[in-house]
């Protein structure tokens, strides 16, 4: 059993106390897990898919054995690639592209080309250049199966379209906008964009 609770960050109520208490870093998204006595916080994305893959996941239908050597690392890696380069970029293209009151050309730029290494990076892996076939996801033998290094990455790329990115730009990653594709049409995706986070998809930056 599990509920969420959709934070409005633009009212800063992840600064508040209760909330601190919870990640002192303040960012979102937090997992509390209430099995635990006492209950356990878990922040950043990362460490909460793997917690929840190691406590929850028992059978690996999207996680790995870690006897599975080669397939547990390939999704450590590819989940942490994320965590430590393509996501950073990816916020601060937002905030000096969209968010800032003054437009920094130096900083759009140089964030806007290292986000698009990173999309780059990963249409590599995802076209299989260097292995000769094509990946449907990140991590596993042959193409590859749906796991958290997709759940820690789709949701940010995601939002591409809010970065500044153009249609053109894009069109340089034809496998990195298939995947993108392939995990939006999935049905537990679609059920977890439900109603309560339409605001993100409505946001107009």
């Amino acid at each position: 059993m599990w509920t969420t609770t959709v934070i409005d960050i633009s009212t800063n109520v992840q600064k508040s106390d209760w909330f601190l208490r919870l990640n002192p870093n303040g960012r979102i998204p937090v997992l509390l897990d209430n099995v635990q006595s006492p209950p356990l916080p878990v922040m950043e994305t990362s460490a909460e898919l793997l917690y929840l893959a190691r406590q929850v996941d028992t059978r690996n239908v999207f996680s790995f054995a870690e006897n599975d050597t080669a397939s547990y690392s390939e999704a450590l890696q590819w989940l942490f690639f994320w965590h430590g380069s393509g996501a950073p970029y990816h916020g601060q293209v937002i905030h000096f592209a969209i968010l800032a009151k003054e437009k920094l050309p130096y900083a759009i730029t140089r964030f806007t080309n290292e986000l698009l290494r990173v999309f780059g990076v990963l249409e590599i892996r995802l076209s299989g250049k260097y292995i000769g076939q094509p990946r449907e996801y990140l991590a596993g033998p042959g193409a590859g199966k749906y796991s958290v290094a997709d759940m820690g990455t789709w949701p940010w790329i995601k939002l591409w379209m809010f970065t500044g990115i153009t249609e053109e730009q894009m069109s340089e990653f034809p496998h990195l906008r298939q995947w993108l594709d392939r995990i939006e049409g999935r049905t537990a995706v679609q059920r977890a964009m439900g109603d309560k986070y339409k605001k993100v998809d409505d946001l107009k930056l």
